[in-house]
């Protein structure tokens, strides 16, 4: 394989994606991208089995072995050393305390200096700074909203996990509010309908009045808690992604609204690479910080 390539990975609670990136031209080459379901509370053998599998299914499209390979992680997790730190997450479980990138340089048999890992939230974010909404940015804040609430903030073309999920927000935290668990509990509060996803909340219900509201204050909740954070980070502009992102016009005005009530002047704009972007910003990393080798 040339230095041209190498291969964005996105792993989630219940996914992995897979894409060889072309390095010059800033780009993912559809045809080699393979996203896979993945039972994260699976063991270890199991959840490393379904890994490489899809990662080998990638690089065959262009008839290559696994070479390089550039991975976008939900924390906490040792992203210099690729050891996992999640537990009690209800995602991999299984390797708390083991050294994921041995365990893959393994499998694999490649080196495990040609895998690097950084955060989920910050590969976004760095992936619409290297060709996407926030391309020739140097200052911009990105919000992950999905299952999780996921944050990164960026300076000088760099991004780095904000880490807010957890700050205290109303009666609890961010993630509790600003997420897509809130969306569904807060309809059924409203309703007394559940619906497991948010995406099938927007299908069958985006017409009714209830979903409409629920958007509303999740606009609402989200200006009210980026207001302070956005007032001392001076970002150029806010970029959204994630499932949720996807009915961005559902809450965009009240978000707007309550962000300028606070005197927040920034642009607010969606993703334009989609889930691209975090497998672009695991590449960028990888191209710009040295990889490390496990001890």
């Amino acid at each position: 394989m040339t230095g041209n390539y190498i291969a964005g990975i996105d792993i989630g609670g219940s996914h992995i994606t897979v894409a060889l990136i072309d390095v010059e031209k800033r780009v993912v080459l559809e045809h080699t991208k393979k996203r896979n379901p993945i039972d994260s509370q699976g063991t270890v053998d199991s959840i490393i089995e379904s890994w490489v599998q899809t990662i080998k299914a990638s690089f065959s499209e262009l008839n290559l072995q696994p070479n390089k390979l550039a991975i976008a992680m939900p924390g906490p997790f040792d992203y210099a050393v690729g050891i996992s730190l999640m537990q009690g997450q209800n995602k991999f479980d299984a390797f708390y305390g083991k050294n994921v990138k041995e365990l893959l340089a393994t499998a694999l048999n490649i080196s495990a200096a040609d895998i690097s890992f950084a955060n989920d939230a910050a590969c976004f974010l760095q992936g619409e700074l290297f060709n996407g909404a926030a391309k020739d940015s140097y200052s911009a804040f990105g919000l992950t909203l999905g299952t999780g609430f996921g944050s990164a903030v960026a300076s000088n073309g760099f991004a780095e996990d904000a880490n807010l999920w957890c700050a205290p927000f109303k009666e609890g935290i961010a993630e509790d509010y600003l997420s897509g668990r809130w969306i569904i509990k807060r309809y059924a509060e409203l309703t007394g309908t559940d619906v497991k996803q948010v995406k099938e909340l927007v299908d069958e219900h985006s017409g009714k009045n209830a979903c409409q509201l629920v958007f509303n204050e999740f606009g609402k909740n989200l200006g009210a808690f980026l207001s302070a954070y956005l007032k001392t980070e001076k970002a150029e502009m806010l970029v959204l992604g994630g499932s949720i992102a996807q009915s961005f016009e559902l809450f965009n005005e009240a978000l707007q609204q309550q962000l300028n009530n606070d005197g927040i002047q920034i642009e607010v704009c969606k993703s334009t690479l989609g889930e691209n972007a975090t497998m672009l910003g695991a590449a960028s990393f990888s191209l710009h910080r040295p990889m490390h080798i496990a001890t």
